[in-house]
Order: C-alpha cells, then sequence, then structure tokens
C-alpha cells in the first residue's frame, strides 16, 4: 500500500508522545554542532512543579541528569536516537565544558535588562537561552583556573551569577521542565555549523558593568 504522504510523520508524532521536536533538536546539538547531551529526569506527572528525582526539594525540577547521570553525555547519534524515542518528552540537557559551550546564568528580570543595555553598547553575544525564572547566556568554554583569576580581578560580582562550566549542564530548548517551557531568548543562526560564542571574560565584564550602570539589584536565586 502506498504511504500516504506526511503519514509516517504523524505516526511517529503520536509514537514519541507528540514531541519529535525533541529528539530532531537533540540530534541537531549532537550529531551537527557536537555538543554532548543526555536526557533530563522530567518533572513529575502529579505535580509539575516537583521533579521527578527522590529530592522532595530539588530546585531545578525536571531540568537536570538523574539517570542516566551527566557523565553520560554523549554526541553519538545512534544514543541520542535511542533516548528520545524511549524517552520522548524528556528534557535536552547540555554538559556544559570542555568542547561544549560553558554559560553564565542570572535571574530572567536582571537578564533582560542587562541585555538590554548590551545591545545598546553594541555587545555581540550568541545563543541566550531562557527558562521561566533564570536566563543562559552560551559563552566559549573556560577552565576553573580562568573564571577563578577573572572574578578575582573583580571589585564587584553579584551573587546571583551562576556560573556553568566543566561538569555543569543547563537545559536546552525545546524541553519542558517542572517551572516551564525553555526556550531561545537569543536563538542561533539557521545553518548546520555550531554558533558562535563570546568568551567568558567579555561576557562577565559586560553583564556586570550592565547590572551596575542600570542600578539593577538582582536577587540572589
Amino acid at each position: 500500500m502506498r504511504e500516504i504522504p506526511g503519514r509516517r510523520r504523524r505516526l511517529l508524532s503520536k509514537r514519541n508522545g507528540g514531541r519529535p521536536e525533541l529528539l530532531e533538536q537533540a540530534l541537531t546539538f549532537a550529531r551537527e554542532w557536537q555538543w554532548p547531551v543526555l536526557p533530563g529526569v522530567a518533572p513529575d506527572p502529579q505535580g509539575r512543579a516537583r521533579c521527578a528525582c527522590p529530592d522532595p526539594e530539588c530546585v531545578v525540577p525536571g531540568a537536570h541528569p538523574f539517570d542516566p547521570g551527566l557523565l553520560a553525555a554523549t554526541t553519538d547519534e545512534r544514543m541520542v536516537r535511542w533516548w528520545w524515542t524511549n524517552r520522548p518528552t524528556a528534557p535536552i540537557v547540555l554538559a556544559t565544558g570542555g568542547s561544549a559551550p560553558c554559560a553564565v546564568s542570572l535571574p530572567a528580570l536582571a537578564a533582560a535588562r542587562a541585555l538590554a543595555a548590551l545591545d545598546r553598547g553594541g555587545m555581540r553575544l550568541g545563543p541566550v537561552v531562557a527558562a521561566p525564572h533564570r536566563w543562559s547566556i552560551l559563552v566559549a568554554p573556560y577552565s576553573m583556573e580562568q573564571l577563578g583569576e577573572l572574578l578575582y580581578a573583580k571589585d564587584f560580582v553579584p551573587g546571583s551569577l551562576r556560573f556553568h562550566g566543566e561538569g555543569g549542564y543547563i537545559a536546552l530548548p525545546p524541553s519542558e521542565a517542572g517551572h516551564g517551557r525553555i526556550r531561545w531568548e537569543r536563538a542561533p543562526l539557521p545553518g548546520s555549523a555550531a554558533p558562535w560564542v563570546p568568551d567568558v571574560e567579555a561576557v562577565v565584564d559586560a553583564v556586570v558593568d550592565a547590572l551596575t550602570r542600570t542600578g539593577v539589584s538582582a536577587p540572589e536565586f
């Protein structure tokens, strides 16, 4: 019997829980951009603000690795396909550092104001990931020594800044976590090449300066 165009895609969509874009995007990250990814634990279906992991006070419900652990992150296409075929709604988690991008994150309101200030100053940014409560600016890989020297040289660094380097992680779009949808605030440019990301020094300098100049006092959460 001749297959009706589009029918196979609809069947796959139903089989994958209606979220085939998660698999497609995970493959883009891993296969085309060489970003190591793995499935997140996912929110608790009985209460999306809670996490399905054993920690009743999990602060990033659904948006972190659990089983498998972070060390399982890979760029292997076969493994990625297997994970999201069996767990089609699992959030996509990026293992930061190494050859993959790192990230600098801050609370959403402060991030929005900081990005607006950076735009006015002509600062070039790469992709920015937005969760409901925090935004993450992707930066080039850095070492802990490099980060330590950078922060030591600063007179003031907001306590609300968080650094996701080697051994860290962030959830990537279009994941659905306990606090809501993960999206691109600044999406990567279309194409197969891995997106350009700025150095961490430039981002930290610009963000701290923007927060200071705009008088934004970002809460520490």
